[in-house]
């Protein structure tokens, strides 16, 4: 699958420098995937291209530098790391925390500014991170960091610029305006204009129990081809008040909530058809009136309340004993051809897992397998209002679109979240044929490492967008080109002209050498786990 696919359609609108309803451009580019542990992504930043995380959970990107060392970054480099020396340092550090209570990390470093690429659109003067120290598992692999595609709002690199600049944030105008300037590297790609749409979308493949599923794909500025928008289910995303943990609005859009994290309301927790209870567990200082779930890439598990996973699981396994925590002491085993469907009713629709998304290898003998899939996180708190969080098992059952709106003025143009179901009418068949197929080989399902695509992403053709927001009327470029220019306050997107205008106004068209045969390696592996 190629690293960096670029889409310009064609249009007959003079190059006039004039605002359209929105741009042209879209990317698209392949997924490495370890185990469907650790989903990554090509990216570039000042002409080093690594692998990095592929995190919805979180909004900072970062990468190990070549500072870090085995002690203070978690063991020997799995993926090409961040040269110091090209490093355009600020004066600001990061620091930034994952996970819940049982499983958090961190990672921190200097952060620098630099032109990044993704999916084959770049911007200029991007923040992130060049850690020196982590603890993060993704680093031990295959991954160089953490490539978060979350709200500005849970950005602690902009937090740090900001505060560093402004001092204390005694109000958040100077947060909320920065993030032109300073926000994650997504977010400011869509705040350009230049995009189709503000959005991105995720196809995650399967590699354990049965190989296939998606193609692994993270696609930029449209729905990937062939998606018609009409067959998604489309949900608003859950806005956090202040007193939730939410940003305050700025005194130029005072009226506003925010979004926090791409998290929705569910309606409800099926097993096999069966509608689950819901959670009895109080919420830790917050007044929650629905239950709402995360959609984080950044999970390789379903993480739910300890009340509901405990029962799920106890209605699957006979040995799994409710009294006590998930454990490898207390594993939940279920014969492997039996399957069981998990759903989760969002928008009215049903959203299952995939049965062979549901299991582990277990006792790795192709008849005994363990839910190992499903495991208990926090009760919702200030901050984090979810129950659920859905991570990749959900994520290789489900194409999942993410549509930013409008990140100043939430209000103008909610953002959402649209999900499609890619379980096959088949798929029970599918797993007791993968069952059959794992005993015919001494009990080993299938399983394989797939490589990001960074080869094909360092030698494929790239669009460089600007965000032009930084002010109020037009301004006119040493070239003479007219500037449309935006105060966050303003509601419209700037478009784009021809590409091969390199002096018009948010994009640019540099062309690399031909991309030639596609770089995505597969080689087989067995008995890779990790924690999160």
């Amino acid at each position: 699958m190629d690293g960096g696919v670029l889409s310009r359609r064609d249009n007959d609108q003079k190059k006039t420098g004039r605002r359209r309803k929105r741009g042209d451009v879209s990317g698209e580019t392949g997924l490495g995937n370890n185990s469907d542990l650790l989903y990554t992504v090509p990216i570039e930043i000042n002409g080093t291209v690594t692998a990095a995380h592929l995190d919805t959970g979180s909004s900072d990107l970062w990468l190990t530098s070549d500072s870090c060392s085995a002690t203070s970054c978690n063991g020997a480099a799995t993926a090409n790391r961040f040269p110091s020396s090209s490093l355009t340092a600020t004066s600001s550090q990061a620091y930034m925390q994952y996970g819940d209570s049982v499983t958090g990390t961190f990672a921190s470093g200097p952060i620098g500014l630099g032109t990044a690429t993704i999916a084959g659109i770049a911007i200029r003067n991007q923040a992130f991170a060049a850690v020196d120290q982590t603890d993060n598992n993704v680093v031990r692999f295959g991954a160089a960091g953490i490539f978060g595609l979350s709200f500005p709002s849970g950005s602690k690199i902009q937090e740090a610029l900001v505060t560093d600049q402004t001092g204390p944030l005694t109000t958040t105008d100077e947060f909320v305006k920065a993030t032109y300037e300073y926000g994650p590297l997504l977010a400011r790609i869509a705040m350009t204009g230049a995009l189709e749409m503000p959005m991105f979308a995720i196809e995650l493949q399967r590699s354990t129990i049965d190989v296939g599923g998606q193609d692994g794909m993270l696609t930029v500025g449209r729905l990937p081809e062939g998606i018609d928008n009409s067959s998604l289910t489309w949900v608003p995303v859950r806005l956090y008040k202040p007193e939730e943990g939410g940003l305050r609005a700025p005194s130029f859009a005072s009226g506003e909530v925010y979004p926090f994290r791409w998290e929705i309301d569910i309606d409800g927790v099926f097993l096999d058809g069966e509608r689950i209870d819901d959670s009895r567990i109080p919420p830790d200082g917050v007044s929650v009136s629905s239950t709402s779930a995360l959609i984080d890439t950044g999970n390789s598990l379903l993480r739910g309340p300890s009340d509901v996973v405990s029962s799920i699981l106890s209605s699957v396994s006979s040995s799994f004993n409710s009294r006590f925590p998930v454990s490898s002491s207390n594993q939940a085993i279920l014969p492997c051809n039996v399957p069981r469907t998990l759903a989760f009713q969002i928008g009215g629709k049903m959203f299952p897992i995939d049965p062979r998304d549901f299991i582990g290898e277990g006792a790795n003998d192709g008849r005994s397998c363990a839910a190992d899939n499903l495991v208990a996180t926090d009760p919702p708190s200030r901050g984090a209002l979810f129950r659920w969080s859905l991570g990749d098992p959900f994520m290789k059952s489900n194409l999942v679109a993410f549509h930013y709106g409008n990140l100043t003025h939430p209000s103008v143009d909610p953002p959402r979240i649209g999900f499609l179901s890619m379980v096959p009418e088949n798929a029970n068949q599918l797993l007791i044929e993968a069952v059959n197929d794992a005993q015919a080989n001494g009990g080993r399902f299938e399983s394989t490492l797939e490589v990001a695509p960074t080869a094909s992403a360092a030698t494929a053709g790239e669009i460089t967008v600007s965000p032009g927001f930084t002010g109020i009327g037009a301004t006119t470029s040493a070239e003479g080109a007219t500037r449309t220019q935006m105060s966050p306050t303003a509601a419209v997107t700037v478009g784009l002209d021809d590409a091969e205008d390199l002096n018009d106004q948010n994009t640019e068209t540099r062309l690399r050498p031909s991309t030639g045969t596609i770089m995505a390696i597969i080689v087989s592996i067995f008995g890779v786990g990790m924690a999160w």
